[in-house]
Formats: C-alpha cells, structure tokens, sequence
C-alpha cells in the first residue's frame, strides 16, 4: 500500500493589528521640570518686553505719567516723515557695513596670530580682553581725551606737521570716531572668542600643510576659516547686535547725537525720544523698526557665514 504524503497545512493569516492609540504629551514631558523656571523667565521677561514695544508703537502716549490712547499708525507714519529718522538709519547702516567687517576680519587674524602660540601668547589673551572690563564712561572719558582738539591724536599728528582735527565736533569726522571707538571695544573681545574655536583644529593636519608649502595665509583663509565659518557667525552675529543696539551708550556719552544729526543712530533715536522728548509711541515705534532690521540681519549673517564642511 502507498502511503499518502500528509497534505501540508497553510498557516493562519496573522490578525491584522489596529494601531495604537496616539498617547497625548503630558505637560510635565513637554516642559521638563528643570527647564520649566528658565521658560517661565523666558516668557516673562524675554517675550514680554517684545510684545509691549509692538503694543506700545501703536499708542500715543505722552509720558510715563500720562494715560495712553490709541494712535494706529500714525507713530509710524510720523517715524518715515522725519528727517531725522532716515539719518539714523543711514548712520546706523554706515556703521554695520564699515565697522562689522573689519571688526571680525581683524579679530580672526588677531585669533589666528594668537593659536600660532606666539612667545607670551597666554598673556596677549588677556590683553585682548582688557577693552570688555572697562565700562562704557571710562572707555568714552579716554577716547574723548584723545579725540578733542588738544588730546592725544593732535599731539601726535601736529609735530609731524600734520593738521589736527575736533574729531567728535566736525560731521565729517564724528561718525568715523564712534565706528573707532567700538572697534577698539570689539576687535579684542571677538579675537578671544574665535582663538577659542581655532583651537580647536586638528595640529597635525596644519603642520601637513606647511609641509607641502602652505603659508600663512593660505593656512588662515583656505583652512582656519572654513573650519570655524560657522562660530565665526555666530560672534559676527553678537557684534552686529552690539553695533545696532548698543551705540545708544557711545554716543550719548560722547556726541548726543551731533554735530547735527551726523552720529545720530537708531537706538540713540529711541533713548532720545523715549527719555528725552517722551514721545514713547514714536520710540517704540522705531524699536519695531530695529527689531525688524535685527531679525534681518541675523538672517543674511547666518545665510552668508554658514559651515560649508
């Protein structure tokens, strides 16, 4: 007799699985405790102030002690009218396209001419940092010491018969003297910054390089550079900010503004309309203008000095 081949059993189809219910976040997952204090905070005294300048360039408001009223968008209409407005804002342009640069591209060399480790380059670090220990008045008591008609730049300009100058008094000179003054604040401070990053880069791929006849600067340009482009941003975008936003202090404390309206800058506008003529609509609604700028900056700075490796 044949004996017959058991016939082989098909498996079972598996059940089909109904999705998992989606679980929502709790609160305490999407804020870790730790984090939550430093959100608050964040919240509180980051956001807000933001909000209020938007709420507040829409008031007409007089004066701490007055009751503000709606105002639209007339302290906007009122800002673009002003003459003095658009020579802020051609003196604040003038000192980001001329400062900025310089300020980082001689603070990247002073860095790449420090992590060579030169003899004395540890104390040459804190040299550089000396100029953000001092405060602002101090800096602006030194520079118009130097800068006034019998201070130090004249004294050595007139023996080797050349023509002084009142560089902070004359239009032409002013705005020049303020974009000095901080470069001298920012070069160092920056420098020590970008030495920290280029300290980073592998020793042993630069010396490869100078064994195949890389120079200087070929090594700080085709190779430092890319490496750290995207640090480098990152503190170019501090010192645009610096530059935008903290003139206020240099030149209330050196120019007020003058001769005319030759270092008048938009957060110098803001102090002197805000504290000065009390017209808060008007301040503010320059500061959303700034802000605006701001933002935009950031933006084109992180576009163009973005790593590229």
């Amino acid at each position: 007799m044949t004996a017959l081949a058991p016939s082989p059993i098909a498996p079972a189809s598996p059940e089909p699985r109904m999705p998992a219910p989606r679980r929502r976040s709790t609160l305490r997952e999407r804020f870790p405790g730790l984090a939550l204090p430093a959100l608050i905070w964040y919240a509180v005294f980051m956001i807000g102030p933001v909000v209020a300048i938007f709420v507040i360039a829409f008031l007409d408001w007089p004066g701490m002690l007055e009751t503000p009223t709606g105002a639209g968008w007339a302290n906007f209409s009122a800002v673009f009218a002003d003459t003095t407005f658009w020579a802020a804002l051609g003196n604040s342009a003038i000192q980001i396209v001329v400062g900025l640069p310089i300020m980082i591209v001689l603070a990247f060399l002073l860095a790449f001419y420090v992590v060579q480790k030169p003899p004395g380059h540890r104390v040459l670090r804190y040299l550089l940092f000396i100029p953000a220990l001092i405060s602002a008045p101090a800096t602006a008591m030194v520079f118009y010491a130097m800068l006034n008609p019998d201070g130090l730049v004249n004294g050595v300009m007139r023996p080797l018969g050349l023509v002084g100058n009142a560089w902070l008094a004359d239009p032409s000179t002013a705005l020049g003297a303020i974009i000095a003054v901080e470069l001298w604040s920012g070069i160092g401070y920056s420098a020590v910054l970008i030495a920290a990053r280029l300290d980073g880069v592998d020793s042993e791929m630069i010396q490869a390089a100078r064994v195949d006849g890389a120079g200087d600067w070929r090594i700080a340009w085709r190779m430092y550079w890319p490496i750290a482009q995207d640090f480098i941003g990152v503190v170019t975008m501090l010192q645009f900010l610096s530059l935008l936003f903290n003139s206020a202090q240099t030149v209330l404390l050196l120019t007020q503004g003058g001769p005319g309206n030759s270092t008048m800058t938009l957060s110098y506008l803001i102090y002197r309309k805000a504290f000065v003529e009390t017209d808060l609509g008007y301040s503010q609604a320059v500061g959303v203008i700034l802000f605006i700028i701001g933002l935009v900056g950031m933006g084109l700075i992180r576009r163009f000095l973005r790593a590229t490796h």
